[in-house]
């Protein structure tokens, strides 16, 4: 498990961390989402120990992360900027690695390395961006770490190769109870692997839940009414709270915060002439719970 209590980190005068916490839990994969200049990256640069918080905790399994190399060699951290010696090759790199990590397993770097296809004996500065995010995370693997942080893992990478990796990562977080960190903007991607969800925004953590729980609390509803006053009405009702409300022609299109079968009853004895509960995203979810009217937010759609 992997526990962050209470971040603040500041740069000069900019607050990069401000209260942040999160939990992760043993063998699930929590997605951070956020948009850009957020906290993310800070934020796991904090939960790897690469930096020192200025206040706040993180621990792993119990234990402090920060200069514990004994939790470090139980951990994999592939960075959205990646860095290898530029006269290396991946089998060098691989032999670098067996020396770091205890658990290191050849067989499974083998493995990896012919069902991605990578040359092993070419340098890796002449390795394409995409090439170098396989190879980081065929090294990261074969390391069996017990946690894993991944910053922005699948950018670049294409959609047979994207598979091959959450392939792995659901594997290892189900057969070997792996605590698994995702930092992401691509909230498609996220939406189909993550059990749990922590939005940030401007370095705090805003909502954090488990991704079906989530989705049971907000609801897209469509709605048609004899009377326009009757639409109206929807907003006055006791424990819902509408976020959006849209209208084209006759009907309504609203955004709901309320448990599913109180809503579906109050809403029906209304008698409404149309009455559908549609299916939410977590890109809406998204927007809808950082209020999402924000251009920089309305961007992560695209």
């Amino acid at each position: 498990m992997i526990k962050v209590e209470n971040l603040h980190k500041n740069f000069d005068e900019l607050a990069a961390l401000n209260d942040f916490s999160i939990n992760v839990k043993s063998g699930s994969v929590y997605g951070l989402i956020g948009i850009n200049g957020s906290g993310k990256t800070t934020a796991l640069k904090a939960i790897t120990g690469i930096i020192r918080p200025d206040r706040g905790d993180v621990s792993f399994d119990g234990e402090a992360v920060y200069e514990n190399l004994r939790v470090k060699r139980r951990m994999g951290f592939i960075p959205d900027d990646l860095h290898f010696f530029g006269s290396y090759t991946l089998k060098d790199s691989a032999e670098f690695y067996r020396r770091l990590f205890p658990r290191w397993d050849n067989s499974r770097y083998r493995e990896m390395s012919e069902i991605f296809g990578l040359p092993v004996r070419k340098r890796m500065n002449r390795f394409s961006k995409g090439m170098l995010k396989q190879a980081a995370f065929i090294l990261t693997m074969a390391a069996k770490p017990d946690f894993l942080i991944l910053d922005e893992p699948i950018d670049g990478l294409d959609p047979i190769v994207r598979k091959l990796v959450w392939k792995y990562i659901m594997a290892d977080a189900a057969e070997r109870n792996m605590s698994v960190l995702v930092s992401s903007h691509n909230l498609r991607e996220m939406e189909g692997v993550c059990d749990t969800v922590g939005i940030v925004d401007k370095g705090r953590i805003v909502l954090e839940r488990d991704l079906d729980e989530l989705r049971s609390d907000i609801h897209k509803v469509q709605t048609a009414w004899s009377k326009p006053a009757d639409g109206d009405a929807i907003a006055g009702l006791p424990n819902l709270k509408v976020l959006r409300r849209e209208k084209s022609g006759a009907v309504e299109h609203l955004i709901i915060r309320a448990n599913r079968e109180l809503l579906e009853v109050k809403i029906n004895e209304m008698r409404p002439l149309l009455f559908d509960m549609l299916p939410l995203s977590l890109e809406e979810i998204f927007i809808y719970e950082l209020g999402g009217e924000r251009d920089e937010i309305k961007q992560l759609l695209f």
